[in-house]
């Protein structure tokens, strides 16, 4: 699969995959880009470019809140984390990803090559 196809289905999935790693523990924007590269072995390399306006329309939705937390005398992070409303659609999300799954790995050979 080459890079490009590769971005384009990363697109997709963006939204859930930030919303799974907020809902694990309150975190800020640079931490997620870094723990999406780390968990994917280095498949998913992001940046803030992609990454926060994802956070922004997922507050938006109310699936995640943010505060401000001061770091030094001069910077500040902000923390984001789910909502009560941002797990039960997480946990939809991830029962429709599940049947999907399933659904693909019955079509697909991982055999082919």
């Amino acid at each position: 699969m080459s890079r490009r196809d590769a971005q384009e289905l990363l697109r997709g999935v963006t939204d859930s995959l930030l919303l799974s790693l907020v809902g694990e523990l309150p975190t800020y924007g640079y931490q997620l880009i870094k723990e999406l590269e780390r968990r994917s072995g280095g498949y998913f390399k992001v940046r803030g470019g992609t990454i926060y306006p994802v956070l922004r329309r997922l507050e938006k939705a109310e699936l995640i809140s943010s505060h401000w937390q001061q770091i030094t005398k001069r910077q500040r992070r902000r923390y984001y984390q789910v909502t009560e409303k941002g797990r039960q659609v997480l946990a939809e999300r991830l029962a429709e990803w599940q049947d999907f799954y399933s659904a693909a790995s019955k079509l697909m050979s991982l055999d082919c090559q």
